[in-house]
């Protein structure tokens, strides 16, 4: 894939995010990569998205963190998202909104709990939410150590098990193979996060789904032995 492809699948993941109601004024990003050439594309930051077009995109090298392409300033949040491919080495896309349901989720400083199979499809238990940012991290490189902080959460976990990510008092991060998968990601956080809330609402008391059902409807989908949907021909 060459550079200008990538600013376009970047840019057309971005105004995905308007289209489907994920993000109002600027208020997100959407990012891909090319590992072969370490190199990110990102959202220039503060650009409306009525005007946003693929040449507008800023190219980002992994290693140096130093813009290489592009005559606007990147994303705000572009040290987290480059924080995320080096710790991160499977995910091709990352995207970070400040959508509803999963932004007042995140508000709780508290963890999304898999009450269901709609759940268990995409993320392979409970989607997390990392500790309240220390005062130290925040005023000084704020969104590098989100990054770092997101990283710590997944220490152990396996972050294309799960992903997605909730910032405390901040909002969701979610991540794919390809910057299209990380929209679809975010999309289905915010669906998922609405049937949770729902279902508290409803009835405050309920419990987390019972592990083998967890397992039989995420690993149905995921992994080698997956069974869901067709074979390629």
């Amino acid at each position: 894939m060459t550079i200008d492809q990538l600013k376009q699948d970047v840019c057309k993941a971005n105004l995905d995010l308007v289209s489907r109601g994920l993000v109002t004024h600027t208020w997100g990003n959407a990012s891909g990569i090319d590992r072969a050439r370490g190199v990110m594309v990102i959202k220039p930051s503060g650009v409306s998205y009525e005007k946003l077009m693929p040449a507008d995109m800023v190219a980002v090298a992994l290693l140096s963190r130093e813009v290489i392409e592009g005559n606007l300033r990147p994303s705000s949040d572009t040290q987290t998202h480059l924080e995320l491919y080096r710790a991160f080495k499977e995910i091709g896309g990352i995207v970070h909104t400040h959508s509803p349901a999963a932004t007042a989720w995140a508000q709780t400083c508290k963890e999304v709990p898999a009450l269901g199979t709609t759940h268990a499809d995409h993320f392979h238990g409970p989607v997390p939410c990392t500790r309240l940012m220390k005062t130290p991290e925040i005023r000084k490189d704020y969104e590098l150590n989100t990054g770092r902080l997101i990283v710590k959460t997944f220490a152990g976990r396996d972050p294309m098990s799960c992903p997605a990510v909730l910032v405390a008092s901040h909002g969701p991060f979610t991540w794919g193979n390809t910057v299209e998968e990380a929209v679809h990601h975010a999309e289905v956080l915010e669906h998922v996060v609405i049937l949770a809330a729902e279902t508290l609402r409803i009835c405050p008391s309920t419990k987390p789904m019972q592990r083998v059902l967890l397992d039989q409807h995420f690993f149905r989908k995921h992994g080698a032995l997956a069974s869901y949907g067709q074979q390629s021909l």
